[in-house]
């Protein structure tokens, strides 16, 4: 089988399989899969294309996070398919089923110092939950298929979404025939009908195994993909626990409205981090990281939901040999091994709601009325500040995001840590929010926000990122000609530095003589780059807004195609602000 032919018909069994959108990168050895994509109606498959494979890949993660249907992205061979790594272990700990088509030389060449050659099928490991070599003239649509019912959570080697990767092997020659007939299986190969309508659950073909999802399980959603996903519908009962226990409910990344529901019908209070998609309702509290250092020693139980990862006052309870903890998992996720973590495994509500019991009388109120004192002590201290901060930023972009029921992007580091303090629970329901907490890193964020604006093209997204996050990414702003340009408004906290270094040990550090030049030089990593002429340079729209006034305008602007808005802070003052609002909070609690 030539290359093109075998292109073909892989492209043909990934929309089978319900890829919708694909994202590729310039190459020769990908180029039969290009031709392929390319010639495949629009309306089946969204054909993306990126300079940069580490965009290609966070942009895929992007549009699979925010679809829900696995993505497909396309490289060439060698260095290109390792950029690929940092998205691929995002996506594997975040069960995104990014769907890693890599194009390689054929057997005879590799080993041989071939140019553009190396050893990359099987170069993801266990990051991959499938991953399989092609042979150069073998047919791929078995493989091909068996690929993305793993990646949607069958028959891979873990139980659970995420990212697979397919090696093909291409022989020359890797272009199409000039022929203006190409035969009837190319042609064939332009319009592809999926195997059910919805273009999301297919039937492999003549093995006649359903997939995705796997049977028994629900359609993906991407707003509740990991551990404690429970929808959160209405008329939804849980059967009366037999106990009360002085119990708190955490919502981690990814534990979707269901933590939320399972909180206000026990009546327990919620500490829902943003990305949790939880942090609303009567029971979520705001600032509970601090309330925790005020409160937190009459916790009895907790009840996991998802996977918190940003605060040091959970990181502490969680570690309390007087606290009893259990999480929910109702299937399996991918960011813990089995044996692992210590704390019970619950897999049904009702158990889990035997498990935590009911709120003793003015349990719940107590958390209420703290989180009530401790806003309007955080309200004035920001009141008092000379300048803006990342905490006014934070305050500020959360509730517009929610009024105008946009979506919001949050970078690693500082950003969504201010948002975790700042962010006042919403009234109502509200699962805007998308992160990479998977691995938790900063690279690959902006090209993510775009693949996020690609699977709903039409609606607002904010994106908030610190400096050093746009820096990067920067080549995530890149757009070709011809590449559709999203409704994104992107806001950096701009600290000239790496600010959440300021509030780890490394800032105590820093304020000694003996280590300011090294903390500030190898943590802080100043820099001094001028974020309009970046902007500039990518023709994306830039404003400062130096003020609270200024911040409150930019926001309140319509978001219509690709803005920055940029807000200058002070890293130095960051560790003697923070260590402001806890005093003030913990004054007003006092008083």
């Amino acid at each position: 089988m030539e290359s093109m032919e075998a292109a073909r018909r892989t492209v043909a069994a990934l929309v089978r399989g319900g890829v919708r959108h694909a994202v590729v990168a310039p190459g020769s050895r990908s180029a039969p899969l290009v031709y392929a994509l390319a010639a495949v109606d629009p309306s089946q498959v969204s054909l993306h294309v990126r300079i940069d494979e580490r965009d290609a890949g966070f942009t895929a993660l992007g549009v699979a996070l925010a679809s829900g249907t696995p993505v497909a992205v396309v490289t060439t061979s060698g260095t290109a398919v390792g950029n690929l790594m940092p998205a691929v272990m995002e996506a594997s700990h975040s069960a995104v089923p990014v769907v890693v088509v890599s194009a390689d030389r054929p057997e005879e060449l590799r080993g041989t110092g071939a140019n553009q050659t190396t050893r990359q099928a099987g170069l993801f490991g266990a990051a991959v939950r499938y991953d399989v070599d092609i042979s150069a003239g073998a047919d791929p649509t078995e493989a091909v298929e068996t690929g993305i019912a793993a990646a949607m959570g069958a028959g891979g080697r873990l139980p659970v979404r995420g990212p697979v990767q397919l090696n093909l092997a291409l022989r020359d020659p890797l272009t199409p025939d000039l022929d203006p007939d190409p035969g009837g299986d190319a042609s064939a190969a332009t319009t592809v009908q999926p195997a059910s309508g919805d273009g999301q659950q297919s039937t492999a073909s003549g093995a006649g195994e359903a997939y995705p999802p796997p049977p028994g399980r629900a359609p993906f959603d991407p707003n509740a993909h990991a551990a404690g996903s429970a929808p959160a519908t209405t008329g939804v009962t849980l059967r009366s626990p037999s106990a009360a226990h002085r119990t708190v409910v955490i919502a981690g990344g990814g534990a979707g409205a269901g933590a939320e529901l399972f909180a206000s019908l026990l009546g327990l209070p919620l500490f829902a981090e943003p990305s949790s998609n939880a942090r609303h309702g009567s029971s979520a509290v705001g600032p509970y990281r601090l309330l925790i250092e005020q409160l937190g020693a009459d916790i009895e139980r907790v009840v996991l939901f998802g996977r918190p990862t940003l605060s040091r006052q959970v990181a502490a309870l969680l570690n309390r040999d007087d606290v009893e903890i259990a999480r929910y998992e109702p299937e399996p996720v991918a960011w813990y091994e089995p044996g692992r973590r210590m704390e019970q495994t619950i897999a049904t509500r009702n158990e889990l709601a035997e498990f935590a019991g009911t709120a003793p009388d003015g349990w719940l109120q107590q958390w209420q009325q703290a989180s009530f004192a401790a806003e309007a002590a955080i309200d004035e201290t920001l009141g008092r500040e000379p300048m803006v901060t990342g905490l006014h930023v934070a305050r500020a972009l959360w509730s517009d995001t929610i009024r105008r029921n946009a979506r919001l992007v949050v970078g690693s580091s500082n950003p969504i840590r201010d948002l975790d303090l700042a962010a006042q629970p919403a009234e109502r329901s509200w699962a805007g929010v998308f992160a990479n907490r998977g691995i938790s890193g900063i690279d690959g964020t902006v090209a993510t926000a775009h693949g996020i604006c690609l699977a709903e093209p039409g609606r607002e997204t904010r994106l908030l990122l610190g400096d050093l996050t746009l820096l990067h990414d920067v080549g995530g702003l890149f757009l070709g000609e011809g590449e559709p340009e999203p409704h994104l408004q992107i806001v950096v906290v701009n600290d000239g530095g790496g600010g959440i270094f300021s509030l780890l040990e490394h800032g105590q550090l820093g304020e000694h003589e003996r280590y300011r030049a090294d903390v500030e030089r190898l943590f802080g990593t100043p820099h001094s780059v001028n974020v309009r002429h970046l902007a500039a340079a990518y023709g994306v729209r830039h404003r400062l807004a130096g003020t609270a006034v200024e911040l409150e305008a930019a926001l309140a602007e319509r978001i219509n195609g690709r803005s920055i808005i940029e807000v200058q802070t002070r890293r130095a003052d960051l560790r003697a602000l923070h260590e402001r609002v806890r005093k003030a909070v913990a004054a007003r609690l006092a008083s």
